[in-house]
């Protein structure tokens, strides 16, 4: 079965920026989602290169940069809980289906951020200060298809698979 958002940056070549910005959000968070798909436990947690890098930490990773920019930096909310220091590495208690099943869920609330907002709408950023949201999008997009690279080439190092094309 194919992701339904693997090919909405493709549909999106003639919408609007709003659209267009939002179709490549979605599109790079599935691609990343779909190097997961499939993958044990142990392969999560393993790291072919000498970071230390894993799957299952790019995706707590994402998870939390999410949040950060779009709850924390976008929509100023409050009493969130602290960045974990080692949010690039699976805890114990993590497992494929948790860290999915926050991500997924932790996107759902940036995108719901995001629709509630203009794209010159801003936040304010501790180091950078002031951004909008188009500049956000922008972030996002950029970090998530670098991660997804890497994921890309690790999942490879891994088990021999490859996911979609980025």
């Amino acid at each position: 079965m194919t992701d339904p958002h693997l090919d909405l940056a493709a549909r999106a070549g003639v919408a609007d920026e709003r659209a267009l910005l939002s179709a490549f959000a979605d599109n790079y968070r599935a691609i990343f989602r779909a190097k997961v798909a499939g993958l044990s436990e142990a392969d999560a947690r393993r790291s072919p290169v000498r970071t230390g890098t894993s799957i299952g930490g790019l995706l707590k990773h994402l998870r939390w940069m999410e949040q950060a920019w779009f709850q924390r930096v976008l929509a100023d909310e409050p009493n969130l809980p602290d960045r974990p220091a080692g949010e690039f590495f699976p805890t114990n208690e993590d497992t494929v289906e948790s860290l999915l099943a926050e991500y997924d869920a932790q996107c759902e609330i940036s995108r719901r951020i995001a629709a509630a907002h203009e794209l010159s709408d801003t936040g304010v950023h501790h180091n950078l200060g002031e951004v909008t949201l188009r500049w956000i999008y922008v972030h996002v997009i950029e970090e998530t298809a670098r991660h997804a690279g890497q994921a890309d080439i690790i999942r490879e190092q891994l088990d021999g698979v490859t996911g979609p094309e980025i």
